[in-house]
């Protein structure tokens, strides 16, 4: 089990954190032929355009100074870097968002309330303010990059997550054909993990190939992450997404049962972010330039389990609903951006220009 392993896990490989995203059902209905998007005049501020609408230079800049960290100086090459996945993340939401108007679906200024303050409840009014001044924000920015994820999700919670369904006897035959599972020799956590490293790794196993080379890259990269968990975005797509752990982030980041004589062995930071963690709470652990975002996920006593307690049964049904919704939310979101007609422009810039960010403004119509 994953589990065993942690206590010969170096430091470049540490532990985190909770919400399993979404899900897609009825791809076909959900993915239709699109009419040619009206045509649109490219500048060299014109960064993507998705079905005739532009994502520009200026909505980049303020997304990576809202999930970035602002304390952290990075080079030419990482900000590019870190610029190129959110612009990647922008144009996936833009479709989404295009979805979000087709079936009429929004998000309540009391739901926007609710998440805003959330997001901040544990920072006082002045340092907010003076975080925000830091990142040249204002707080509209924030409530505005707040409500777009939030409308993103819930169009994936109600085109998939909602139609994710999983039978009795499937849970009955999980059970039976992981019974040893259940049995626990002794006492133990069930932890995720998202691992972001200083160095390049040989093969990047996550599903975006981001890839932190530098410990000024890893710790940029470690607070825009955090940044993003606080917003409410699904621990386990992040780890899918950019946990540089080639084990655990094809998983979600899950590590399954961790007995307690494997976390006595690891290093001491790492140990108290579970032992002193309740389940649910996140922590960040930070070691020779590599950083694991910690979620105990579950506190488990010695013995044998079955179907007849409802923790087990419960435990069962979010593994197989987390599957499937992996499964089926990669499935959905490839298939409506594959509908889409989208023009990446600053990455073919930049590889045009062999990785330097060109100044030339064009004025060329847009195309697929």
């Amino acid at each position: 089990m994953a589990g065993h392993k942690l206590a010969s896990r170096t430091q470049h490989r540490h532990l985190s954190v909770v919400l399993i995203a979404v899900a897609a059902a009825s791809v076909a209905a959900a993915c239709r032929a699109t009419p040619a998007p009206p045509a649109t005049t490219i500048t060299a501020n014109t960064w993507a355009v998705v079905d005739g609408r532009a994502i520009m230079r200026d909505d980049v800049e303020r997304a990576f100074r809202r999930t970035g960290d602002a304390s952290r100086t990075l080079s030419d090459d990482e900000a590019l870097t870190a610029k190129l996945n959110i612009l990647n993340d922008l144009i996936v939401q833009d479709i989404l968002l295009a979805k979000a108007r087709e079936l009429k679906v929004e998000i309540t200024a009391a739901e926007l309330d609710t998440a805003y303050g959330e997001a901040r409840k544990k920072t006082p009014d002045d340092a907010f303010q003076q975080e925000l001044t830091r990142r040249n924000l204002t707080t509209a920015d924030m409530r505005e990059g707040l409500r777009r994820d939030l409308l993103a999700q819930k169009v994936i919670d109600q085109q998939v997550r909602s139609k994710v369904v999983v039978t009795d006897q499937e849970v009955t035959d999980f059970f039976n054909a992981n019974r040893a599972q259940f049995n626990f020799p002794e006492e133990g956590y069930r932890i995720a993990q998202i691992v972001v490293t200083p160095v390049r790794e040989p093969r990047p196993a996550n599903r975006t190939g981001d890839d932190a080379a530098t410990p000024q890259a890893a710790a940029a990269k470690a607070g825009m992450l955090m940044e993003r968990l606080k917003a409410g975005t699904s621990f386990s797509e992040l780890a899918m997404d950019y946990s540089e752990d080639p084990e655990s982030a094809p998983r979600g980041g899950d590590l399954g049962f961790v007995p307690l004589s494997a976390l006595k062995q690891a290093p001491p930071a790492l140990r108290d972010a579970v032992l002193k963690a309740a389940p649910g709470t996140v922590n960040i652990v930070s070691a020779a330039g590599a950083h694991t975002i910690v979620l105990v996920v579950a506190h488990e006593a010695a013995g044998q389990r079955d179907l007849s307690m409802p923790a087990v049964r419960e435990s069962i049904l979010d593994t197989l609903r987390t599957r499937r919704e992996q499964l089926l939310r990669t499935a959905y979101l490839t298939a409506v951006r594959s509908d889409a007609q989208v023009a990446n422009h600053l990455a073919r810039r930049l590889i045009e220009s062999q990785g330097k960010m060109p100044s030339l403004q064009l004025a060329t119509p847009g195309g697929k």
